[in-house]
């Protein structure tokens, strides 16, 4: 179970972020979808594709995996492989599990900050897709900061693991 999924202010506000996050990829997921069908009937029943189709799905995908980020750290539910660390004691697995948290929110950090670098550098160059001519600086800037904010919330389920550490 989820570390903010509790009783009390927390982990309402938890369980509200997450279905507005949960809302928002839905909404993401099934235009990524409606403009797939639409652009594929274009393409081969019409002969006219939809214009920019890959673009905007590129854009809603980087959507969906930059707003999962958050909601997979609120609910701790990365990927882990346990096949060693099933056989540790209580102490140590949770040693561990604070180990492990911080080192994640360390890479999503770096990963924020690099991505935000890049977003620097697409907007020092005005960069668009080719298509739509849409901005991609914006998108940059949002993955970093989604990024940065999964690791904020990984850095709340590692000081969670810490306090809870004798108990």
């Amino acid at each position: 179970m989820s570390l903010f999924v509790q009783d009390g202010a927390t982990g309402k506000h938890a369980y509200r972020l997450r279905i507005v996050i949960a809302c928002i990829c839905a909404v993401c997921l099934i235009a990524m979808m409606c403009l797939t069908v639409a652009d594929v009937l274009g393409r081969y029943i019409m002969n006219a594709p939809v214009p920019g189709a890959a673009e905007l799905t590129e854009l809603l995908l980087a959507a969906v995996v930059f707003l999962g980020l958050p909601a997979a750290s609120i609910d701790n539910d990365h990927i882990a492989v346990d096949v060693l660390t099933s056989r540790f004691s209580e102490t140590r697995a949770r040693l561990l599990e604070i180990v492990i948290s911080f080192v994640s929110a360390s890479v999503l950090t770096v990963v924020g900050w690099r991505i935000w670098i890049v977003g620097q550098q697409i907007a020092g160059y005005s960069g668009t897709t080719p298509t739509l001519k849409m901005p991609l600086a914006p998108v940059a800037y949002g993955s970093a900061i989604l990024c940065v904010i999964a690791a904020m919330v990984t850095l709340v389920l590692a000081a969670s693991h810490w306090r809870n550490r004798n108990g």
